[in-house]
This record gives structure tokens, sequence and C-alpha cells, in this order.
């Protein structure tokens, strides 16, 4: 048996997310470790409304269980939105595989510093396509699905049977998600990139293992 309701959300902004969109075309190296990032201002304002829309839900629809990213971004986004809801603290179960995918070298690094410290990637990763390139000493996002089956096997096949879960996590997270709980084949993995960029804040669903809603950001607006 598996969770009745699967709920993602990506954290919202990231000081680092803040910081790549400024610099734009200019090469940026971002010093602070990928574990250490919290949320914005903006991050804060994304986190509860999510909590404003978990506040919303009829109680049958409300999350049971918390699985979240050890990374702050995502831990400090479920602490505004759990606060915001204002409902009895949920049971938390915090777990390395589903952090974000590990850019090794790359780390910190946007499209222009990559292109002046590894001139010779970008052509490397074109070759291995983005689904398969791993960055030296990173993940490829076959690597994140990977650990999301173990993740899906492992914890939620037993604790979170039958019950509504809430992932709080990363982009490539939600994008593994939507390949492993889809039941595609690996060859067929490339695929999901058509549905990147998971946006901040973002809320995607699956109930009894069919997608509902993906990438959903009208929370936000309304």
């Amino acid at each position: 048996m598996r969770p009745s309701v699967i709920m993602a959300v990506r954290h919202g902004e990231s000081e680092a997310n803040l910081a790549h969109r400024l610099a734009g075309d200019r090469p940026l190296v971002y010093e602070r470790g990928d574990d250490e990032v919290t949320v914005t201002e903006l991050g804060r304002a994304q986190a509860a409304a999510f909590g404003r829309l978990l506040a919303a839900l009829p109680q049958n629809e409300a999350p049971e269980l918390v699985c979240c990213s050890p990374y702050r971004r995502a831990r400090d986004t479920w602490r505004i939105a759990q606060e915001t809801w204002g409902a009895e603290p949920l049971p938390v179960v915090v777990d390395d595989r589903l952090r974000d995918q590990e850019q090794g070298a790359f780390a910190g690094r946007n499209l222009a510093a990559l292109r002046e410290r590894f001139p010779d990637e970008p052509a490397r990763r074109e070759a291995a396509g983005a689904y398969a390139f791993r960055p030296p000493g990173g993940e490829s996002l076959a690597d994140v699905t990977v650990r999301l089956r173990a993740f899906l096997a492992d914890d939620l096949g037993g604790r979170a049977d039958g019950r509504r879960v809430l992932i709080v996590a990363h982009d490539s997270v939600v994008l593994g998600l939507r390949h492993v709980l889809g039941g595609r084949p690996d060859t067929e993995l490339s695929a999901v990139l058509a549905f990147a960029p998971v946006l901040n804040g973002s809320v995607s669903v699956w109930r009894a293992g069919e997608l509902v809603r993906f990438n959903d950001v009208a929370h936000l607006t309304s």
C-alpha cells in the first residue's frame, strides 16, 4: 500500500536564487554552502502563501505527515508554512535523499561563471544529455531518481501507507518525483525536463498515484 496522496512543494525563493537572478549574465560564484542557504523575504511570503493554502483545505485533504529535505531553505519553508497554517504540528521526517541535486565542482556558479572556469563542460553536457550529465563530483538527474526510488520504497512504503504525505524539497526532487511516480522507464527520463523549471513555492499533487496538479502557483497570486 502506498500513500493516498503525495503533495510536493518546492521551497520558497532562496538567497542563492535571488543572487543568481540579480547577477543576470555576469559571472557569479555564490560562496555559501548549498545546505546553509535560507529563504528571502519573497521566499518567506511564498511559504506563508502555501501555509494559507493548507489552512483552506478540508481536514480530510490536509497532509498527515511531512517529509523534508535537510537543507535549510526547505526546513525554513516548512516552518513558516506550518506557523501560518496554525494546525497542530505534524510529524516531520527529515531525509537526506530529498536534498537538491549535488552540483560538485559547479556548486554556486551561474552559467557565465561555468563557461569561464569550465569552458569544455557545456559541450560535454550537450553530448551526454541534461538528464544524464554528471558535473565533476556531482550528480545527474538520473542519480536523483535513484535515491528517490529508494526513499519511496523504504520510508513511504511503511510509515506513510494510506496517509496523505507532504514533501518539502527542491526543483530536481519534484522533477524526479514526476518521473518516478509516473512509472516511466529511465530511457524516457529526459522527457521530464520539458516540465522544468519547477517554480519556487509551487505545488504538485499525486492522488492514488495519479498526477492531478503540477508546478501550480495559483496560491501565490490569490
